[in-house]
């Protein structure tokens, strides 16, 4: 058995699962940017329907 060639694959593995986690948060991180700017875009979809509601008040005395 060679105790070389098993070190170096044991490195290799590890460096590929660091790699595997670093994707893996920045792709939370990227999904958590677009949801939140998915919920910044209905909002903004859902003023343009009304755009003038509540920024006028009709006042009787």
């Amino acid at each position: 058995m060679n105790i070389t060639s098993l070190s170096s694959t044991n490195i290799s593995l590890s460096g590929t699962n660091k790699m595997d986690v670093i994707d893996i948060s920045m792709l939370k991180k990227s999904l958590d940017s677009v949801e939140t700017n998915g919920d910044m875009l209905l909002k903004m979809m859902e003023q343009s329907v009304n755009p003038f509601v509540g920024t006028n008040i009709d006042i009787k005395i």
